[in-house]
Parts: C-alpha cells; structure tokens; sequence
C-alpha cells in the first residue's frame, strides 16, 4: 500500500511517514487504527503530532473500533444489491449459491438469488453485481438450467453490460476435454458484453471446496473490503456441505460407512452385462433422502493395479505418506487403494509428472502444438501407462502421490423411496469392463462393487440431494418416466413413493435394453406394480431383440398421440441415463411429437419443451 501527494489531503512529509508505517502494520494494526482514528474523531477529539495521546481517552469497545474501521477506509460506492445466478444439474451449483448468498445477506447486502432459467435475461441490463456458479455437462455443454441464459448471453440480443461487476465460479471435471468450458463461456461472454470482473474466475475439479472457499473470499473482499473474508468463505463452504445431508452429519467430505445388506444381480444367465442391486443399511446415520436424490459413493481402487503401480515404481508399500492435504498420513497401500485416483490421467497431471520426470517424451507431449497428441494419449490410460511410458523415475513416493488427484465419489441415482424402505438405500451399477492399449480395464466403483463387495462390508456413501428432479408435490398429476438401462433405477424409487402416498396421478413408464429374457431390469417390480395399478402404463424397447433396432425413442414416436394428451393433462416428463445419445434422441422424440399433434412449427415445439423445462415439468437426470 502506497500513498501519493497528488489529491491527497497529506504533505509530502506526512505521506513519507505513512508510506514507511502502512505497510509494516499487520491486518489486525491497522484495523485498530482505523478504528482509533474514527472512534476518538466521533468523540470531537482533535489528534495532532502535540496532543494526540498514546491510547484513547475512553475506551472504544472493539465491536465499535472494528465498525468504525469500516466507516475509516475509504471505499468507492457501489451498489449493496447482489445478483446470484446458478446453473447446476445436481444441485452442487444451487447449493453454494445458497450458502453464498447467506452469507452476503449477513454482511449487509440484498441478494436476489436465482436458477437461471427462472431469470429474466433482460433483467441483465439492471444488474450491477452479478455472481454466475455454474457447472459443465458432459461435453462442454452448460447443465439444463444454464442453457437459457448462455443462448441468449450469444445471442443478437444481448445487451451491452458496461455497468457491470461480475465473477464467475466454474465446477467441472479435469478428467473431461472441455474442463468448466460453461463457466469459461460465461466469463468471456460478460467480459466481451462490457462487464468488469469483480476477482478472476475460478475452476474447481471435482475436489472443489478449498477453490471455492478462496473464490468467495476474493469476492467478498473485492465487494466491501471485508477484512473476515476468509472465514466467511469457509462458513459458505460449510454450510454447502451441510446441506448435503440436512439432518444427518454425515456429508461428502464425511462419509457414512453403511452396512451392506444385499449384492445381488438382475441380469440373467446368458447376458452379456452385469449390472449390480445393492441394498444399503442406513441405520444410526439419521441419513434421509427423496426421491431423485443421488446417493455418493467412495469406491476402492484395484488391488491388483495399486500392486503394479508400486512395483514399477520400486516403492516399499507399508511406506509412510500423505493422505491427503489436511496433513493425515498412511501407508502407501491404503493411499493408492482408498485416497487417489490412478485409474484417469488428465492434462494438469501430466503437467505435475513432467515436473518430477526428464523423460524428453514426457516435456514434448505436453507442447502447445501438441495438443492432438495429448487428448489421444490420455484416453484410456492409466496410471501405471503413465509409470511405464515415461520410465525411468527417482521420485520417491511421498512426493509423487501428492500430485494425484483425490479419488472422487461416484454418483448414483436413488432406486427406492425411503418411506417404502426406512433406513435403507438402494442403487443399481452396471459393471463397466473393456480392454484399451493392451490391458484390461474397468470402472473403478462398478467392478469394486460387483468383484469384490459382499452382504456384511461397508461402503462409504453420503446423500447428494437433486433438487432439479423431483417427483411434482401434487400426486395427482400425471408422469412420464424415461430410463432406459439403469436409467431406470430413480423410476423404482418414483414409483415406490407414489405407492406409499396412495398417488391417484397416472403413470407411464419407457423402458429399454438389450434382450428381454436377461435385460429387463426390475422385471418382477414393474408387474407387480402394473397389477397393483401403482404403474398404469408400461412400454418397452429391447434392441437386440429385433432385426431393426428399437429404442425408447422409437416407442415414444408410436405412442405421440396419448403422449400429447398426458402433456395436455399437465403430465411432468422425467428422463434419465445416457447424455450423449439417449437423452438427445429421445428429446427430439419429444419435439417432434409436440410438433406433429400439435400442430406446431418445429421453433414452437422446441419452445413448448423449453417451456416444460422452465416450469420444472420437464426434468432430467442425464451423464
């Protein structure tokens, strides 16, 4: 901090002794002072270099010091009112929103805090405080509720916004092409429309809270100077994680080790898949859940790839290292095992290994012109590619794990309601296995699950609630239900709480898979549920089964008339499973049967869908 004569009310003597003082104080001196010199000028006190005296001449209480320190730093003026738009698909996005905006309000702001598609776009052009959280989907692409607001930010009609002060928070996942590409779209777009950043945006891997704790510190401190910045980020933070399980403490960063009670598999002999029913104990966790919640799971790496890892390494496994960065130490064998990824490579790692590496190959891959090169070698690598393609190494392993990624959670979406099954939860993982550069592979929690996982051990879990796919809080009105595969697996879920609540709203299942004899999940649920009249109608799409491929898009185009009619009846749409192709096929399904029974021009169907999804009739739970 440095004073300058020019329009300063000092001489050039007094700015000499300020600049040799002010940055010598700490923070806590020269929040005293600021409070001292306003405090004793309230008083009527006049200071100057005969009469000031060593300490005040009554006692200041440090409440009234600190909030006249405030009054004492000058500051320019600005609004206090603050715009928090969220685009999040799981609801990690909404929740730190919340938290944020908590917080702020705490400080003396007005917040107005909003899901993007609930935000009028025009409404920009009054905004002079705006903070956008928002996640990336799959790839590249902004979540559903984001999708709005980022077309018309690109748009023709977007205005110019040089009134503006902005931040952005990105969440995504480095292991993905397209790392936080929405946040990063957003914070450009602002930027070209005239916007000033308020602190530089933040992207957040999936290990995100101490980013976000620093972001939210920089924004606070960048709105009003607040000196308890740090600590009020952190209690954001916090109360985020909070919300993840309202009544319990158990949260994503403190797992509840939940008993399991069965491991059984749907397919049938013959079947070319494997695809996992665990049934969780949640007793002693006060862990609740709604349906269309998503339960966290912490999986285990492969023994037998952490064995690999460490003999190409020439470590010792009983070695002592980090765990993780809160300073907790283990063996190297637990660390590998249940603390760090080594089943992804991603471009920031490969930046980290370059650094303990000599390996020329190693430096060359990662040139700016070699991008190409680098996207084809990380794809379908591991760990253990990453040790053999650039040996030899001499880096001892408390060093190397420490640039490893934290072993995320998986997420699975909830198949059973928790008023049909008290303390207990239910999900469904279909075994990924595949062969790539010569080796097997597998996904990691899938095959931990249906490989090694028994009735009597204990998984590590937490609730991530989903507030974007929710059952409609009238059970009188009807549903549609699209999951194909274990997209299924929340429609379980559904139907087992319409069933408790005695539900007289209609029901309409499509589903989908490969063959009907060994693929049809939840088989014996369904007919049970049709017969009970808990499901009212059932259709299904099995592709190998016919000489022409069938999929759940297909069924929807043959039924479009009475799929209409339940629209028309106010009936909420839900689809869940794959993003990539399922869930873009079935929603042109959708937009073409709009069009066609309604009579509409195919602008206006996609309008009328966009519209669905703005009053939270059409919802999606889609990876």
């Amino acid at each position: 901090m440095q004073l300058h004569v020019t329009n300063s009310p000092f001489t050039e003597e007094q700015v000499d002794l300020l600049n040799r003082l002010l940055p010598s104080l700490t923070q806590t001196q020269q929040i005293w002072l600021g409070g001292y010199i306003s405090a004793i000028t309230l008083q009527g006190i006049s200071v100057d270099s005969t009469t000031a005296p060593a300490v005040p001449v009554t006692p200041v209480p440090g409440a009234a010091i600190a909030s006249a320190a405030s009054v004492a730093i000058a500051q320019p003026s600005f609004s206090r009112d603050i715009t928090v738009l969220f685009g999040s698909q799981t609801g990690n996005c909404q929740r730190l929103a919340s938290s944020l905006s908590g917080k702020l309000k705490e400080q003396g702001f007005e917040v107005t805090v909003s899901a993007m598609n609930s935000f009028k776009p025009n409404a920009l052009k009054k905004v002079e405080n705006l903070l956008i959280l928002v996640s990336t989907h799959g790839e590249g692409e902004p979540p559903d509720n984001a999708r709005s607001l980022h077309e018309f930010l690109y748009s023709k009609r977007a205005p110019q916004l040089n009134h503006l002060r902005y931040s952005v928070l990105a969440l995504g996942d480095t292991s993905y092409e397209y790392f936080c590409q929405t946040g990063k779209d957003f914070d450009q777009r602002l930027e070209e429309l005239g916007g000033q950043r308020l602190s530089p945006r933040a992207d957040c891997d999936l290990d995100y809270d101490e980013p976000v704790a620093d972001w939210m510190e920089q924004v606070i401190t960048a709105l009003n100077g607040a000196q308890s910045a740090p600590a009020i980020a952190e209690e954001a933070v916090l109360a985020a994680e909070h919300a993840e399980s309202l009544q319990s403490a158990y949260s994503r960063n403190h797992p509840f080790q939940a008993e399991v009670l069965e491991n059984l598999n749907l397919n049938g002999r013959g079947s070319d898949r494997e695809t996992r029913h665990l049934e969780l104990s949640l007793a002693g966790s006060n862990m609740t859940f709604e349906p269309g919640d998503s339960l966290g799971v912490y999986p285990e790496n492969h023994p037998r790839l952490v064995e690999e890892i460490i003999a190409a390494m020439g470590w010792n496994s009983g070695e002592t290292v980090p765990l993780n960065k809160k300073g907790e130490e283990g063996t190297l064998h637990e660390a590998l095992l249940r603390h760090y990824e080594i089943t992804v490579l991603t471009k920031p790692l490969l930046e980290q290994a370059a650094k303990l590496s000599t390996a020329p190959a190693l430096h060359e891959l990662l040139l700016p012109d070699r991008s190409k090169q680098l996207k084809e070698y990380i794809q379908g690598r591991d760990l253990l590619d990453l040790i053999q393609d650039f040996a030899p190494w001499d880096v001892p392993a408390c060093s190397f794990v420490t640039i490893l990624r934290k072993l995320p959670a998986r997420l699975y979406s909830i198949a059973s309601s928790y008023n049909a099954n008290p303390e207990e939860v239910h999900f469904t993982v279909r075994a990924v296995r595949y062969e790539s550069h010569g080796r097997e592979r597998y996904g990691v929690c899938s095959v931990h699950c249906a490989e090694r996982v028994q009735p009597g051990d204990t998984l590590p879990v937490y609730i991530q609630n989903n507030p974007n796919f929710k059952l409609p809080a009238n059970p009188d009105v009807p549903v549609i239900m699209i999951g194909p595969g274990t997209g299924v697996a929340p429609f379980r879920s559904f139907l087992e709480e319409r069933e408790e609540q005695g539900a007289e709203g209609k029901t309409w299942l499509f589903y989908g898979d490969r063959h009907f004899v060994t693929d049809f999940l939840y088989q014996t649920d369904w007919q049970r549920m049709l017969k009970d009249g808990v499901l009212n109608k059932l259709d299904v799409a099995f592709s190998r089964d016919t000489e022409e491929k069938v999929y759940v898009q297909h069924r929807i185009l043959e039924h479009s008339q009475e799929l209409y009619a339940w629209l028309q009846e106010g009936a909420h749409v839900y689809v869940c499973g794959d993003e990539k192709h399922m869930a873009h096929d079935v929603h042109a399904a959708l937009i073409s049967v709009i069009q066609e029974e309604g009579g509409l021009s195919p602008e206006a169907a996609a309008a009328y869908l966009d519209n669905l999804q703005q009053e939270q009739r059409y919802q999606r739970d889609v990876y």
